[in-house]
């Protein structure tokens, strides 16, 4: 693979965080993504462009001020690795969770498949554990 492609690579995987997240635009989404494009998060598995849709809509509705800050990206084949530092204030239900109103910063690990110019699949790691606990929802597991 050219050091071109895997430039195309990385801007399109940053796609997300720096356009769809950063700008609201959803819709986006129907020209970045795979038509059978997957993602492997920690709630489970998300099939097609409508329901990575409808999740991202959730996730702006409960936290419409969040930002996605691309920290770190590597890239080898079709396969982009990034660092992201999530933030974002708790204003909405999100996974049954009512809206504390608190605020959280949490890092996230992406891992993102490119596949004909579109991406195919993501691997989403965010601490969860981190932002459940900054919003009040659960016991930190540190002193």
């Amino acid at each position: 693979m050219s050091e071109s492609e895997i430039q195309a690579n990385k801007e399109l995987a940053r796609a997300i965080p720096e356009a769809v997240v950063a700008n609201g635009d959803i819709d986006r989404l129907d020209e970045l993504l795979a038509e059978s494009f997957v993602e492997h998060g920690p709630m489970g598995d998300e099939h097609g462009i409508e329901t990575a849709k409808e999740g991202w809509r959730e996730m702006l509705g409960a936290i419409p001020d969040m930002t996605v800050t691309v920290e770190d990206v590597v890239a080898e084949g079709d396969t982009v690795a990034m660092r992201t530092m999530l933030r974002g204030t708790h204003e909405g239900e999100i996974v049954g969770i009512e809206p504390t109103g608190k605020s959280f910063e949490v890092m996230s690990a992406v891992f993102t498949r490119i596949e004909d110019g579109r991406i195919a699949e993501r691997w989403v790691h965010p601490d969860n554990l981190g932002m459940f606990s900054q919003l009040g929802v659960v016991d930190s597991p540190l002193p």
